[in-house]
């Protein structure tokens, strides 16, 4: 193979701990990679579920974490053959991947994928805390819009938090408060059972909508969405070799997880399920809290969601042609006054855009479709398979080679399908 120049300066900077030996248990890494993948995208599954059909959308999720785990698995044997041959001896981040694949390019293209990721991620939050607000406190002339800018002005001061860590505590609350949410929808499901208020036959396994099915398994690669963290994750356990059967375990347990969820929430809703299943739960005061406790939650870990877009502008910035002239003409202690002043406007700025582009988004699970139809099926589908039949190719077997070219393929497929069926719901 030909050496791929990779000694650019990564857009994303790994973690400062991703070279350090492992340390992670079995039981921490599932833990982890559970942390990692499920979201607030969750709530929308019955919403995906009531476009598609139970069973349709049953079906969605399963065939999105089989595809999903496989391309986990061959983005860890990507590493591992490069580690082989000394290559790189830590391939720290996706990038590194993309950057010995297909050199500069390769990494510039799988980092602005991850940064448009990251930003769709940014704008669903916002979407979601909006709405969710919308259908909490019904003010005469306030619509969703207007609660997201309202975010604005707080969401800018904790962005100009240097340190992450400080809201690890609300990534936390935030992820508690999703399970309570999905225990109300469950609970709301066997009350009406128990109820009789619906009939099992008044829930449809495939609908007529032929973009259904496209709209769900969107939703679905926007939930399992967490390859940006694949290689931290297998690096961060002490016992490497186990890592693709803990992977495995947790896949079972959260494709499990998301088609019960999915399927009780459309039963309990049906044909009035909304696009976050929060909107559908009763008004009382337990309900209400447990929405209040979802939007400080996701408005406290926003930035870390938009970090790695912070960490790109801010890198473009500093590069820029005024600061390195500032650089040479001024006093050091200026400069860094007036870096400082340029990251907290970056940051102000970047806000505003985020909270500009959610203002226009009409629907959570329509925008959520449309991130997961387009740039998440291509990180997690087309680049691990493209990457793998790059670096593997020569050595793998004919069934190998047709799997890979397969998943290649219908990914791109998807994305293109997919996009334009999300596009057409908007």
């Amino acid at each position: 193979m030909g050496e791929k120049k990779c000694d650019t300066i990564p857009l994303i900077n790994p973690s400062p701990s991703s070279s350090t030996q492992g340390t992670a248990s079995k039981l921490q890494t599932i833990g982890n990679i559970i942390v990692s993948i499920v979201g607030t995208g969750v709530l929308g599954l019955p919403f995906a579920f009531r476009v598609a059909g139970w069973l349709a959308g049953s079906i969605g999720v399963v065939i999105t974490g089989l595809a999903t785990f496989y391309c986990m698995l061959l983005l860890i044997q990507c590493r591992e053959k490069l580690a082989s041959e000394e290559e790189l001896k830590e391939t720290t981040t996706y990038g590194d991947l993309g950057c010995r694949c297909m050199g500069k390019p390769g990494r510039y293209l799988t980092e602005f994928l991850i940064f448009i990721s990251h930003c769709g991620g940014s704008v669903a939050y916002l979407v979601f805390i909006g709405q969710n607000l919308a259908s909490l406190f019904k003010l005469h002339g306030l619509t969703i819009a207007s609660y997201i800018f309202l975010l604005v002005p707080f969401e800018i001061a904790l962005s100009w938090i240097g340190s992450l860590s400080a809201f690890a505590p609300f990534s936390i609350f935030a992820d508690v408060c999703n399970l309570l949410a999905m225990a109300f929808v469950v609970k709301e499901d066997v009350q009406q059972a128990i109820g009789g208020n619906f009939s099992f036959r008044d829930r449809k396994a495939f609908t007529d909508n032929l973009g259904g099915l496209p709209f769900a398994g969107g939703m679905a690669v926007y939930c399992f969405e967490g390859f940006g963290m694949t290689l931290a994750l297998e690096q961060s356990m002490r016992e490497r070799r186990t890592f693709p059967k803990v992977l495995a375990m947790s896949f079972t347990w959260i494709t499990l997880v998301y088609i019960l969820f999915g399927i009780f929430g459309y039963m309990a809703y049906g044909d009035e399920t909304k696009d976050i299943i929060t909107l559908n739960l009763p008004k009382d005061w337990t309900a209400i809290a447990v929405q209040i406790g979802l939007c400080l939650g996701l408005a406290f870990t926003f930035p870390i969601m938009v970090h790695p877009v912070s960490e790109i502008v801010e890198g473009k910035l500093k590069k820029n042609i005024w600061f390195e002239k500032l650089r040479n003409n001024d006093a050091e202690d200026s400069i860094t006054r007036l870096e400082k002043l340029g990251i907290y406007m970056g940051r102000a700025v970047l806000v505003i855009v985020l909270a500009v582009l959610a203002s226009f988004v009409p629907g959570f699970g329509v925008f959520v479709s449309l991130v997961g139809s387009s740039v998440c099926a291509l990180i997690s589908f087309v680049l691990p398979a493209s990457f793998h039949l790059t670096l593997l190719g020569s050595s793998l077997s004919l069934w190998q080679k047709a799997l890979d070219v397969f998943v290649f393929l219908c990914g791109l497929l998807f994305a293109t399908y997919g996009t334009y069926n999300a596009i057409i719901g908007f």
